[in-house]
């Protein structure tokens, strides 16, 4: 009898266990309590990325003019594809990121600039054909000379406030890339600041990360930052954790909140595999909707973290310009100057 009281007891204890896990990670929204968006003027930025406008059909020209003179942004951090500035050996053409950064120096833009051998958007890394099966060694080799050629290209803009070297370089379960090699990456530092005095900001995930390594070495430290995400073994997951959160990490971490920068804050749906054009908007809101746009923008506010750069700013202008909706484009309008 004791035995079964004891069975039972546990079987209870499991039962309510999985049930509090699934409350707090599938059911709970976990949005901020008091949703006003006050915020200090000039703290919101965004993400351009010519490459993934182009993926999902829109002109990268117009898209980009539109985020300056429509949505009004000041601040934009823009990754440099390796594979479209060096498609043959040695030959460099830069000529639509000068088209880039010189729009953005007419509107008096600021610019956080990511190069590298890993940048934003997945793959992550994107490496030119002739270079994707090269040995480690001269691939480094070639990234040096790849990186030594960005900064000498834009090293005379004004606008760019921040270099970012690499992104999430250390972050090795995500992106098909080499493994990360924490030594090479202070190599390529090195290069960077020897070219030019700017600071350089080193980013890591917000999530899976506790930045140790990447705060050592950063003049700004940058934090990706998502609330819903998509697990292959539990499906869509909702990170449970407070705006304080991030806050310890920066403690932990022995950051000066002054030197960190949300550099990739979640504005848009995660899509696990589906083809953007062949999905419902049942499958977005799973991830991302209005709601949790807004609730997504007052988390990031109340970090206190002294940036933000919003992620997803081509797939608002996509719904937008599809005529599908524009309630996310609409929305973003009042959160830039």
């Amino acid at each position: 009898m004791k035995k079964i009281k004891k069975m039972t007891f546990w079987i209870i204890a499991i039962i309510i266990i999985l049930l509090a896990l699934v409350y707090v990670f599938k059911i709970a929204k976990h949005y901020p309590k008091d949703i006003n968006l006050e915020h200090e003027p000039g703290l919101f930025g965004i993400t351009y990325s010519k490459k993934y406008a182009e993926s999902i059909g829109l002109d990268w020209k117009e898209t980009y003019i539109a985020m300056l003179d429509e949505l009004g942004v000041k601040k934009i951090r823009i990754p440099v594809y390796w594979d479209e500035i060096e498609e043959e050996p040695g030959v460099f053409n830069f000529s639509d990121y000068d088209f880039l950064i010189e729009e953005a120096e007419k509107r008096d833009v600021k610019i956080v600039l990511n190069f590298g051998m890993r940048v934003a958007r997945w793959p992550e890394c994107h490496f030119p054909d002739w270079a994707s099966n090269l040995e480690t060694n001269s691939l480094q080799e070639k990234v040096l000379v790849m990186l030594g050629a960005v900064v000498e290209n834009f090293k005379d803009s004004p606008s760019i406030i921040y270099w970012q070297l690499e992104n999430e370089p250390l972050l090795d379960s995500f992106g098909v890339c080499p493994k990360s090699d924490y030594n090479f990456l202070k190599k390529e530092l090195e290069l960077v600041k020897k070219l030019d005095k700017r600071p350089v900001m080193i980013s890591a995930t917000g999530e899976l990360s506790f930045w140790k390594k990447e705060v050592k070495i950063a003049d700004i430290f940058g934090t990706t930052m998502y609330r819903v995400v998509h697990n292959p073994f539990m499906g869509y997951v909702k990170y449970p954790y407070p705006s304080s959160f991030y806050r310890l990490k920066t403690r932990l971490a022995g950051l000066n909140l002054d030197r960190a920068v949300i550099i990739e804050l979640q504005a848009e749906p995660w899509i696990p595999k589906e083809d953007i054009f062949n999905v419902y908007d049942t499958t977005y809101q799973k991830s991302f909707n209005l709601e949790q746009f807004r609730a997504n923008t007052q988390f990031a506010i109340n970090t206190g973290f002294k940036e933000v750069y919003f992620w997803g700013a081509e797939w608002w202008y996509f719904k937008h310009k599809m005529g599908e909706n524009s309630d996310y484009w609409n929305f973003a309008k009042t959160l830039f100057p």
